[in-house]
């Protein structure tokens, strides 16, 4: 995963363009991906497909000609979706589009401005600092023209069509933890649930922040009410705590299993209530479609120093994180594709345990107290109204005990499994 970062950090992706095309390709390269091409001008909800923009080259030239600003040297030195310029002007006449961080002087920050026509350079406040005054030749290599939006999809397909989203955001250019670590994740994840014969059909979404989520649902209308529960992955490689956001239901399955895997790993976590602030779950929580999406990262959006600035580097993001980030989606899906409800087949009195030697099927476990709590639980709740969620929530055991329970008794022929 880190690899797949590193590789991909020197382009310079934004909401259209070849550096997203170029991205889907090598993320292509482990999982295949089919790629959408949305003409500019097509009008997806209020939205409409902006202009395409691509650039080759940008600098700022002193009066001796040396590059004091070098698109070559970092793609944050251009601020997103700059118009072409060619021009020489003071340093005066610069400084209106010249942006820093005066508390960060040494770092480059992170700019756009998607649908203003504009242009304009991000630099280290100790590189302004230093610059004399007088002329400088300005130069943005760009094009802003008619294209496409692009962005890929790649589909885990199930023993059922119900659907799990995973959506992540691959417009930004480079910053590591937002959104590469996101993009390494979800390509893993997906490999891995290939080899695993799922129950759900795993839809992964590769595509810009914003006008991506919204031209995918303008164009899938019919196939929301397919998806049954998703996350949106970003902010996924660096040391911080896990951060779970809620869905605008609060209360979907996808919040519930997010809660009971973070609390019973063990893991520093924190789970938060939506806001309709953040990436692309606001656009999936959108009152009119109400999608059961939460959000996964580690540290928030905007909640360490190094967030849109080229401090967020490839060394900012560790493999070790993203390996945890990577194990606790695995484990939600774990829980998803487990999450049934069982009927109780001797449900009057507590059937004998002992003679179909169920307390020994579950030998070997340290726990087995906890493996006999686990089946007393399950034979009595399995009504077929309750999940194996619901089960393990009311029983504060861990929900892999009580699945291995109902799977032995199910053995047993004590139960039987109703459906999700």
């Amino acid at each position: 995963m880190h690899a797949l970062v590193e590789r991909l950090y020197p382009l310079c992706r934004s909401i259209t363009g070849d550096g997203v095309r170029r991205t889907l390709e090598i993320v292509g390269e482990s999982v295949p991906l089919r790629i959408h091409e949305v003409p500019t001008g097509t009008e997806v909800l209020d939205w409409t497909v902006p202009r395409e923009w691509n650039i080759r080259d940008a600098y700022i030239k002193d009066a001796s000609g040396a590059r004091v600003v070098d698109f070559a040297e970092s793609n944050l030195h251009v601020v997103g979706y700059s118009v072409p310029v060619s021009a020489t002007m003071s340093l005066e006449e610069l400084r209106g589009h010249l942006h820093t961080l005066p508390d960060q002087p040494d770092l480059i920050p992170y700019r756009t401005s998607y649908y203003a026509e504009t242009w304009g350079f991000c630099l280290r406040e100790s590189t302004l600092a230093g610059l004399p005054e007088g002329d400088y030749e300005v130069r943005i290599d760009s094009t802003l023209a008619d294209g496409h939006l692009t962005y890929g999809e790649h589909v885990v397909p199930g023993r059922v069509p119900d659907e799990v989203l995973v959506s992540c955001h691959v417009c930004h250019p480079s910053l590591a933890n937002d959104n590469l670590a996101g993009i390494a994740v979800a390509t893993r994840l997906a490999r891995r649930l290939a080899e695993s014969d799922p129950w759900y059909t795993y839809r992964f979404l590769f595509m810009p922040g914003t006008i991506g989520a919204i031209t995918w649902l303008a164009r899938n209308r019919e196939r929301v009410g397919r998806v049954k529960h998703g996350l949106v992955l970003a902010c996924a490689g660096d040391s911080g705590a896990l951060t779970y956001k809620r869905s605008r239901r609060g209360d979907a399955e996808i919040d519930r299993v997010v809660r009971h895997v973070l609390r019973t790993s063990g893991r520093d976590h924190e789970i938060v209530d939506f806001s309709p602030y953040g990436y692309d779950e606001r656009q999936f929580c959108s009152p009119g479609f109400d999608m059961p999406v939460g959000s996964l990262t580690r540290t928030p959006y905007a909640g360490y120093p190094e967030y849109h600035t080229s401090a967020d580097n490839p060394d900012f993001v560790s493999p070790e994180a993203m390996t945890d980030t990577l194990e606790t989606c695995w484990e939600i899906t774990r829980v998803l594709e487990r999450n049934h409800r069982y009927l109780n087949l001797s449900p009057y009195g507590e059937p004998q345990l002992g003679r179909r030697g169920l307390y020994g099927s579950l030998g070997g476990r340290s726990d087995t107290k906890q493996a006999q709590m686990a089946m007393l639980w399950v034979l009595n709740l399995s009504d077929g109204e309750h999940s194996l969620l619901d089960i393990a929530e009311r029983s504060d055991l861990p929900f892999a005990t009580v699945a291995d329970a109902a799977q032995a008794l199910r053995g047993a022929g004590l139960v039987k499994e109703k459906g999700k």
